[in-house]
């Protein structure tokens, strides 16, 4: 993620320095950019140079929240915080409290928000009038996570370091879940992930709209958001893709894209730095945000 927002900020003429921590990282990263990296840590490289004003934050989940808050306390106002921003709900806490405390902002980046496809979606719902329902999946590929080498505690709450992509756009286009107008579901269990392994849930979002969600995490599936309206029924499968399923046909059809961007870079990151850079904080997640998200994440995954 460093060597993807390297050549993003590089590209928009964006002067930043890299802090990392091993030589061996440091070494890979500047190999891959041609950049120099500060090594030692976060807490060398404060000791000798000055904080901050703002900070991309693209470290192991489990180093999310730890590093936020070296950054808020050593002065540094704006944060972009890789998602989910913490591995707990205690921790996210504990970083809203901080950037409270500093007059900071933070934001956590779910670069979907800024793919290609989700930015024509969002002009084709609201030419179509509105969104009358929505459907999601977020089945994780089990056999190939099982032997995935994390920090402790990521893989067991792997429904908020990975799957939240697709639950975070879900919602971000029709609100989160309503208060007492939903239900969730979940039951199994696997070796790396007890709390469950499949997961089911629907209802109204606090937009009124209603919803429903799937996930199987020991079968086959993928990722995916359906959006529909009164006109149409439109596909992110794969999300950076768009198709429509216009009325009275079953047939999708696939939808230009002016995706040169996504293509060059990792896609929807070239829109996420330029919304983060120039405070157009609109599409972005706001910590606030996440707080909230959070409470959902946690019943739907069961933790």
């Amino acid at each position: 993620m460093a060597e993807a927002y390297a050549a993003v900020l590089q590209t928009q003429g964006v002067s930043f320095r890299v802090i990392g921590r091993s030589r061996v990282s440091a070494e890979a990263f500047h190999k891959a950019t041609g950049l120099s990296v500060h090594e030692g840590g976060l807490e060398a490289a404060l000791a000798v140079l000055p904080a901050p004003d703002q900070a991309i934050v693209a470290v192991g989940v489990e180093q999310l929240a730890p590093t936020a808050q070296q950054l808020l306390t050593s002065g540094c106002r704006r944060l972009l915080l890789e998602k989910p921003g913490a591995l707990t709900l205690s921790e996210l806490q504990a970083v809203h409290t901080s950037a409270q405390a500093k007059g900071a902002q933070v934001w956590i980046a779910y670069n979907r928000r800024f793919y290609a496809s989700v930015q024509k979606l969002r002009q084709l719902v609201v030419a179509d009038g509105c969104i009358t329902s929505a459907v999601f999946e977020f089945t994780e590929w089990s056999h190939r996570l099982r032997d995935l080498q994390k920090a402790p505690g990521v893989k067991e709450h792997w429904l908020l370091a990975n799957s939240t992509h697709v639950i975070d756009l879900a919602f971000h286009f029709i609100g989160l879940p309503a208060e007492g107008q939903w239900q969730a579901w979940h039951g199994g269990s696997l070796d790396w992930h007890p709390a469950a392994a499949r997961f089911y849930g629907a209802g109204l979002s606090e937009g009124g709209i209603p919803f429903a969600y799937h996930a199987d995490w020991e079968a086959p599936g993928r990722w995916g958001v359906e959006l529909l309206t009164r006109r149409n029924r439109y596909l992110l499968r794969p999300m950076e893709s768009l198709q429509s399923i216009p009325l009275g046909s079953v047939e999708g059809h696939p939808i230009e894209l002016d995706d040169s961007l996504d293509h060059q870079f990792k896609p929807g990151l070239f829109r996420q730095c330029e919304a983060f850079l120039h405070a157009q904080g609109e599409q972005l997640c706001s910590l606030e945000e996440q707080m909230g998200a959070f409470l959902t994440y946690y019943r739907i995954a069961g933790y």
